[in-house]
């Protein structure tokens, strides 16, 4: 009598695709189990561009002598600190889209020069966007530079308005983040990089000062304004390192223990300055530079801070 259930002849399994099954079913479960601790990046494995979902990560982008930043919030969302220089647009939105942003929340454009604002056009264009924030500058003093026109313009075809910034506006304020503007508190300067937003973010316990270019007179200003709320755990130090900044009063106020510095290698201004330098060596400040060190990505949970170098530079990402 034939049996109930056909005969079927199982198939040989070879030993190496027997150890691929496993480890196939091991790293589903993995991935099952908890999905965003492995989002897109350039490198997964080795954990750089991994999503925090209960941290905020801040990347400090090497775009050579420039600045730019990228802050990811818990919620999801994103702020975007200046763009570098317009020949680097396109290596820039190539490494955000492999970080896995696709939408800017928060565009801040902390004053209008090319190495801040150059990429910006390309970042409208290419990106979705939120908004967007920019200083008022005085009349008779609003460039006219092309890289200028061309982030208006490109604000303008995509119907995207502008918020002028000012010093006490609140950008952001949502669970344990905070982000507020303490500068520029005047609207009438000589020097363009003392229009400079600057912009302090507040993540539980922890707080980061973000300067853009502001010079000693902005400084000065924000000690009589806020003195001891400058207090920050770390410091973009402002105009790459330039003497023309982080003065002693200021630096003594904020009191940070990193001090991050955007600029190019081998720069034609001598970014960053003795001067600023010996006053960061002389407080004991852990000096980080994207120079020497490439981007850098600090994570933190509220409590403690994570600071992590060595990343890929968006001047040799393809």
């Amino acid at each position: 009598m034939k049996g109930l259930f056909p005969i079927t002849r199982r198939k040989k399994v070879s030993t190496p695709a027997l150890f691929a099954s496993v480890i196939l079913i091991i790293a589903t479960w993995i991935f099952a189990s908890d999905p965003d601790r492995y989002a897109v990046g350039f490198d997964v494995p080795s954990g750089d561009f991994v999503k925090e979902t209960n941290n905020v990560s801040i990347y400090y982008l090497d775009v050579g002598q420039g600045d730019s930043e990228l802050i990811r919030l818990p919620s999801g969302e994103n702020i975007l600190i200046d763009a570098g220089l317009a020949e680097g647009s396109s290596k820039l939105l190539d490494y955000l889209e492999q970080l896995g942003v696709h939408k800017i929340d928060y565009l801040i454009a902390t004053h209008p020069h090319a190495d801040h604002i150059g990429g910006m056009a390309q970042v409208i264009k290419q990106m979705d966007i939120g908004k967007i924030y920019l200083p008022k500058v005085a009349d008779g003093q609003v460039p006219t530079t092309r890289v200028y026109e061309n982030m208006l313009d490109a604000v303008e075809k995509k119907g995207l308005r502008l918020t002028q910034s000012k010093a006490g506006m609140t950008v952001y304020d949502q669970g344990d983040a905070r982000l507020e503007f303490l500068a520029p508190l005047d609207d009438n300067y000589k020097d363009l990089n003392n229009y400079s937003i600057v912009a302090k973010l507040t993540f539980g316990k922890k707080s980061f000062l973000f300067t853009g270019d502001a010079e000693k007179e902005s400084e000065k200003e924000m000690l009589q304004e806020f003195g001891s709320k400058l207090s920050s755990d770390v410091l973009k130090v402002g105009h790459h390192g330039s003497n023309s900044s982080t003065s002693a009063n200021f630096l003594k106020a904020v009191a940070p223990k990193y001090a991050i510095i955007s600029c190019g290698k081998n720069n034609d201004y001598g970014h960053p300055h003795k001067e600023v330098m010996s006053r960061l060596n002389a407080a004991k400040i852990n000096v980080v530079r994207t120079d020497e060190q490439g981007t850098i990505l600090i994570t933190s949970n509220g409590t403690d801070i994570n600071v992590k170098t060595g990343l890929p530079s968006l001047l040799t990402a393809s």
